[in-house]
């Protein structure tokens, strides 16, 4: 069954995320797809016909090589693309290679106009990898639709691409993805849109008008915590052919096994995020009572505008959230004494995790950028899992009473 045939029969994404078909062509109709762990595959003949491939390699019937494709990979793109509503779907051996492969297109005098807040990663590899070559890299406020406009129409260089992250990483902030589209096509530039975030369960890019949408397949859409990967997901045939090249050429795909396993934590996404974005919203109303607490960022609830954007394009605020302490210590503190919750610098596995985002996922980010665009040292990051909800709670709760004794401690000795 194709994937327009799916659309056709108006499932909902939870029955299309299990039922499809598992492997096409297969005479023996396996409800899960078969991990088809090979390099190479022998051809049913030795004619190549170069109209077959449109990545540079005349392939030998379907399949030749595993970089260039491979039957479990192919039914895994072929899930993101039906879940994203997409033309046609990538699978990437990491996010950073799905960013990389995304923006190769740029040249010496292209401007790329980017969110201010920003993951960490894609911060290091534009000032490192992009801006080097002559790529004038533009950090704006894309939630300031005058200044993305103002930024985007400046003389010089010309915009030929605009990079979201909404909600943004750390700080939870959402962009209007519909206006900065219009924008973006009126300057002749292409909107591509991270939505590792909420995952297509909650918000669907290319519905709103982007282009291409890019994920951190190693979170939700994976959701265990046991692969890396990275997705790519495009509305335009032709921007396909150019994706799937960079993919080929540069030998970025994902491995047959990490396809394999990406494909069965996708089954039991909507499940996850369900129990996860309702255990948050709980965790969310803790720490805005907690007196130890300053200040909690959670997509959806900041000023109207704000919640009027993202109740407007999203179904959901997630499972990720950051607060702040007002205070470093107490932040190290507290994330130390946690028990349930696991420090890492991801998120989006089934188990909670905890960071700060200023000495992990952003550490990159030069110390006076992270204060400016609102990275503080003492901004936690939570992730929430599938753990009984109680639980969780619980875990903040004596966190706290033990950050402020040994706080209290530590300030005692110094006098």
């Amino acid at each position: 069954m194709t994937i327009e045939q799916e659309r056709a029969r108006g499932w909902s994404d939870a029955t299309r995320l299990v039922r499809y078909d598992a492997c096409p062509g297969d005479a023996y109709r396996p409800t899960a797809t078969p991990l088809y762990q090979t390099a190479t595959f022998a051809p049913d003949d030795l004619v190549a016909d170069e109209s077959d491939s449109g990545i540079g390699d005349a392939p030998l019937g379907p399949y030749d090589y595993s970089r260039s494709g491979n039957p479990t990979r192919s039914v895994l793109e072929s899930r993101l693309a039906d879940l994203e509503r997409g033309a046609r779907g990538f699978a990437f051996a990491s996010g950073m290679a799905a960013i990389a492969a995304c923006l190769r297109f740029l040249r010496a005098g292209d401007r790329l106009l980017v969110g201010d807040d920003l993951y960490g990663g894609t911060y290091r590899w534009l000032a490192h990898a992009v801006a080097p070559v002559g790529v004038e890299v533009v950090r704006v406020d894309t939630r300031d639709l005058d200044a993305v406009r103002r930024a985007a129409a400046a003389p010089g260089a010309t915009t030929r691409a605009i990079w979201v992250e909404t909600p943004s990483n750390p700080r939870q902030e959402s962009t209007d993805l519909a206006a900065v589209a219009e924008i973006a096509h009126g300057c002749g530039a292409r909107l591509y849109v991270d939505n590792t975030m909420l995952s297509p369960i909650l918000q669907r890019p290319l519905d709103l008008g982007a282009d291409v949408v890019v994920h951190s397949a190693t979170k939700w859409l994976g959701g265990h915590g046991d692969l890396t990967a990275g997705a790519v997901i495009v509305r335009d045939a032709a921007l396909a052919d150019e994706i799937a090249f960079t993919q080929n050429a540069e030998g970025t795909a994902l491995a047959p096994f990490e396809a394999w396993l990406l494909l069965r934590g996708l089954k039991t996404l909507g499940l996850r995020v369900e129990r996860q974005q309702s255990t948050a919203n709980l965790v969310t109303d803790f720490l805005r009572g907690h007196p130890a607490v300053v200040e909690v960022f959670r997509a959806g609830q900041g000023d109207v505008r704000s919640r009027a954007i993202h109740e407007r394009q999203t179904r959901g605020a997630g499972a990720v959230l950051a607060f702040r302490t007002g205070c470093a210590r107490t932040s190290e503190a507290w994330v130390a004494a946690c028990r349930l919750f696991a420090t890492t610098v991801s998120f989006g596995s089934l188990h909670s995790t905890i960071s700060i985002p200023g000495r992990m996922s952003h550490a990159s980010i030069p110390e006076a950028e992270r204060e400016r665009h609102g990275v503080p040292p003492d901004l936690v990051r939570l992730s929430i899992g599938i753990e009984e909800p109680d639980d969780v709670v619980a875990d903040l709760q004596q966190a706290f009473a033990a950050a402020a004794r040994d706080v209290a401690m530590t300030r005692a000795g110094r006098a």
